[in-house]
């Protein structure tokens, strides 16, 4: 059969360009017929190849733009985030990618039968988005590397400040991209809130049982402090980092040194207060001092996986008790911050850092107790007794250098204050939601 020109009406070309689709979100989804009927051939019932199905409603982008809401993602404060926000924010997770046109919206934090438990990690997403972007682009902006970024960090210079020449614990420079600062009380640990009774009152638990388990605690701290790791030495002479006196110390062996019969304590009675930075007595007494701090180093690093072996049998035992009922009363806080602690840990781009206002030498024993040992090297544990939590800050940055990303948790001002000072993302830790969804954050890999 011949077709002659007639029977044929070729479609114009226009009917093709770009301008078709001027301003559609989605341009698989037509919303009005593209071209006219083609014209029937000849013996042939009319075909419109081009027509809107009728099966299909088109779509119409009446309310807020294909973003956060389509996720099922409530932001804090009724902050409203666009599809440009969620991307930037979220750009650093490999496995996350905006939905493509005719994919269903899912919720990846809907928890069966409970509505009550959807992570909000838009909590996160929230704080990211800062009110006023700030200028300083020395630190990100966001808890994220950019694919463009990681690559450009293979071959550049030395990050300044990586800390002290025994360190260990920080991955090389070109691999280390992320540091989780972390608080200790009432973030990782309930213990403060214990003995005020705050957290009984808070979560409708026995407050004299919450009271009692805060003083058996405190009790076994200070012991622990006390016996093993000389607090009643150290307590007025407390340090920052473990290794600030460690210039005074001559590496003189003290398998047989007497710590007892030094004349540390007697000198140091005798002798005024100590200084803000720790120093008070002569190059001897320094010494004295260095070889104190070297050997509760040594302690920690021998026992921080099994402190029971330091308490000795009958107080271990004493020990797991507490702990397990501590753990009980809590609804397991400690359990679910560890599960994000190990997360970090185990990623060789990531690193724990402890900052608390505790004294370093309680701090210490602290950390022996709850068993963070495996968590935080003790070169990664800085106390903000002395100099607050915004100079511990400065020198965590001045150790890991200013080109990876700063992720700080915690539940108190001064620590959101800090972060925002230096423009680090901060993680609000206030009850078990926001621990759980910071475990879900991690092992989902969004942060």
């Amino acid at each position: 059969v011949f077709i002659t020109s007639s029977g044929f009406s070729p479609r114009p070309a226009h009917q093709y360009s770009p301008p078709l689709y001027p301003s559609k979100p989605y341009p698989h989804i037509l919303s009005t017929p593209v071209a006219p009927p083609m014209s029937p051939y000849n013996g042939q019932s009319q075909f419109s190849s081009m027509q809107q199905s009728t099966v299909y409603t088109p779509y119409s982008q009446t309310t807020q733009p294909y973003g956060l809401s389509t996720y099922g993602i409530k932001t804090e404060g009724g902050l409203t985030q666009t599809q440009s926000t969620l991307q930037s924010g979220l750009s650093y997770s490999p496995g996350f990618t905006t939905p493509q046109p005719g994919q269903t919206a899912y919720s990846p934090y809907q928890m069966p039968g409970n509505q009550a438990h959807i992570y909000h990690i838009a909590q996160w997403i929230s704080i990211l988005v800062l009110k006023d972007p700030l200028p300083y682009t020395l630190y990100p902006s966001t808890p994220i590397k950019e694919l463009e970024d990681r690559t450009c960090r293979g071959g550049g210079a030395k990050t300044r400040g990586r800390g002290r020449k025994n360190n260990p614990s920080p991955p090389p420079d070109s691999d280390l991209e992320r540091v989780f600062v972390w608080d200790l009380d009432e973030t990782i640990i309930v213990f403060h809130s214990l003995l005020t009774g705050s957290y009984a009152q808070k979560y409708g638990k026995d407050a004299p049982m919450a009271v009692t388990l805060g003083l058996r605690m405190e009790e076994m701290i200070f012991n622990l402090a006390d016996t093993h790791l000389f607090f009643n030495d150290l307590e007025e002479c407390d340090q920052v980092h473990i290794d600030d006196v460690s210039s005074d110390d001559n590496g003189q062996d003290l398998s047989t040194y007497s710590f007892a019969t030094d004349g540390f304590h007697a000198a140091a009675t005798s002798a005024s207060l100590c200084l803000a930075t720790g120093v008070r007595g002569g190059v001897d007494w320094m010494r004295k001092l260095a070889f104190r701090y070297r050997r509760v180093k040594e302690l920690y690093c021998t026992y921080k996986n099994n402190v029971g072996g330091l308490l000795g049998p009958a107080k271990r035992e004493a020990w797991l008790q507490l702990r397990a009922e501590v753990e009980a009363l809590t609804d397991s806080w400690l359990t679910t911050a560890l599960k994000s602690l190990s997360i970090i840990s185990s990623r060789s781009n990531c690193v724990n850092v402890l900052v608390t206002t505790t004294q370093l030498i309680p701090a210490l024993a602290k950390v022996l107790l709850y068993s963070l040992g495996s968590a935080f090297p003790i070169e990664n544990i800085y106390s903000a007794t002395k100099i607050g939590k915004e100079s511990c800050f400065e020198r965590v940055m001045q150790r890991f250098g200013r080109k990876v990303v700063y992720v700080v948790i915690g539940d108190g001002v001064e620590e959101e204050q800090a972060a925002a000072k230096h423009n680090m993302p901060f993680w609000r830790i206030s009850s078990h939601s926001d621990l759980l969804a910071l475990h879900q954050a991690l092992e989902f890999e969004y942060l």
